[in-house]
């Protein structure tokens, strides 16, 4: 059995510790921006909104086709933690805004791929961030997907 022993000073200790706490540290706001939500986008304005949808290639009219407030649900519902699991598969959850009003904004996307019917982006948004939303096809064999476009 070999047995080491060393000297070291409080100072030294005390700088190996706070090397280590600034890795924990780092490690841990890293980690964090990278899970969970994506980066509140900021949409208090239509503008910002329209932008946001472009940032994933769609074209949309210069004006929501609606716009209304909704109440996300407080109970959990099949139909609600579908759409959550969609929601969560793009990095929002909306379980976080239970029980509180969003608006909800509808664009018509102009350049769908393939589309033979309007195809509407929807857009959640909380206290000027969005929160949610997706792209759907109102075409009879349409579906709903997140915002990214589909490849073709």
């Amino acid at each position: 059995m070999f047995v080491f022993t060393a000297k070291v000073s409080k100072t030294k200790i005390a700088a190996i510790v706070t090397v280590v706490v600034a890795v924990v540290v780092a490690a841990a706001v890293l980690l964090a921006s990278k899970s969970g939500q994506p980066a509140a986008k900021e949409a208090d304005t239509n503008e910002k909104r329209i932008a946001f949808l472009a940032g994933f290639g769609w074209e949309v009219g210069t004006q929501p086709v609606r716009t209304q407030t909704v109440l996300v649900p407080e109970k959990d519902s099949e139909v609600f933690s579908r759409y959550n699991d969609l929601q969560k598969s793009q990095g929002y959850d909306l379980t976080d805004y239970a029980g509180k009003t969003v608006t909800r904004y509808v664009y018509e996307i102009l350049n769908y791929p393939g589309a033979e019917a309007p195809v509407y982006a929807t857009v959640f948004v909380y206290e000027g961030r969005i929160v949610g939303g997706d792209v759907t096809n109102s075409g009879p064999d349409g579906a709903m997907h997140g915002f990214a476009k589909p490849r073709s």
